[in-house]
């Protein structure tokens, strides 16, 4: 009997590597003949995990984590076509059927099927479909026609695979926030926070020919690794409004785009460093962004927060200055990525040497019994982006 492992969240600061169920080609009762088995070559710790696990969302004990999977296919169903046994694939974070609507128009992050409770789905995540995560040895993907995309010449892949496990997540993601904003050949951003997916926003800015590039955070290990590859950077512990740094970087107190890639866990700037403020990301980038520009969000927000700071914030209720936003006539685009808009040109940008990622998010490889102490390290603020190797196949 093949056995399985498994990250299990436990409670707040608490996860723990189980054994768990070996996954079935199943749905239920009814057999998953649309879907595939994987054994995982990478899985990546995120930073939305990690909302979950200080305990910000809703999710159960007992949840197996991770939805940034990269596998091998050891196992298809007889409806699985184009994708063969011993293929590596990165698999979206976003769980899509590729038959409704939704998914017809491209709009895979908030497919209609997969989650009986509202439009999408992820692995591994709270409100999310109950998927089973994969920070794991093996995990089961429904659709797998659909949703995977094959990494070609297996070899070359596993040469770069710590760029391209990025695709499943961070690097579009990043890239959504950075196209949504409007980033071009050019542009002046402005990129809120210096996490994982900052640093992916960051670096998917210059490859789109971004001309500036200011990443915005509060701690100096992360504002080094954006300064590593050739961001500007704001310090914002330090007094001075977000508009005066800007100002002394680029001449004028504004930038023609901006990102949020922070989300609700956001605090003051300045002397309010450390006071959780959850609007104060989004209304900083409304008053920083030139009249006519557009912010993109892809910083998670969530319905319900059980360690907001007040009742509004426990329901997802905000005190945004929505009226500023529309007086500058801004476009503000929120949501989860749909990954397979950008994930096939992403990986050739990757295989094809003109974007490196890994480098940019700094990605630390460890095993699957060093994830807990992962998510420590990661809580604590390191600049580093972490990914779980649980079978030793990368080393």
């Amino acid at each position: 009997m093949a056995t399985n492992r498994g990250v299990a969240y436990m409670g707040p600061g608490k996860v723990e590597v189980q054994t768990i169920d070996y996954p079935k080609l199943a749905l239920g009762s009814r057999r998953c003949e649309h879907g595939v088995i994987l054994k995982i070559v990478c899985t990546n710790i995120c930073g939305s995990d990690q909302h979950m696990v200080r305990g910000r969302t809703t999710a159960p004990k007992g949840l197996i984590l991770g939805h940034e999977i990269t596998g091998e296919v050891i196992e298809a169903g007889s409806d699985v076509e184009f994708v063969k046994v011993g293929d590596l694939v990165s698999v979206p974070f976003n769980i899509a059927c590729g038959r409704c609507r939704n998914c017809k128009e491209g709009k895979t992050g908030v497919c209609l099927h997969v989650n009986p409770s509202r439009p999408g789905a992820a692995y591994g995540y709270v409100d999310m479909g109950g998927w089973v995560g994969g920070q794991a040895e093996y995990v089961m993907v429904p659709y797998a026609d659909f949703n995977l995309l094959r990494l070609p010449d297996k070899s070359r892949a596993m040469a770069k695979i710590k760029d391209l496990t990025l695709l499943s997540d961070i690097v579009p993601t990043g890239y959504h926030g950075a196209v949504t904003a409007g980033v071009g050949p050019g542009s002046i951003v402005y990129v809120a926070g210096a996490g994982p997916v900052g640093l992916a926003c960051a670096v998917s800015c210059q490859l789109l020919g971004a001309a500036c590039v200011i990443v915005g955070d509060m701690i100096p290990e992360r504002l080094a690794q954006a300064k590593s590859f050739g961001c500007e950077t704001i310090d914002l512990r330090k007094s001075g409004t977000l508009a005066e740094q800007i100002e002394q970087i680029v001449g004028i107190p504004e930038v023609e785009c901006a990102v949020d890639c922070v989300g609700f866990e956001a605090r003051g700037h300045g002397k309010d460093a450390a006071v959780e403020q959850p609007a104060t990301v989004l209304n900083s980038l409304m008053t920083i962004t030139q009249a006519g520009g557009r912010l993109g969000i892809p910083g998670l927000y969530v319905t319900d927060d059980p360690g907001g700071v007040d009742q509004a914030a426990k329901t997802g209720n905000l005190s945004i200055r929505i009226g500023l936003g529309w007086a500058k006539s801004h476009v503000l685009t929120t949501g989860q990525c749909p990954v397979m808009r950008y994930h096939r040109q992403l990986m050739h940008a990757i295989l094809y040497d003109k974007f490196h990622p890994a480098k940019a998010v700094n990605v630390t490889m460890i095993s699957l019994d060093e994830a807990p102490k992962g998510y420590q390290d990661f809580d604590k603020g390191a600049a580093k982006k972490f990914v779980i190797d649980p079978h030793k196949m990368v080393a």
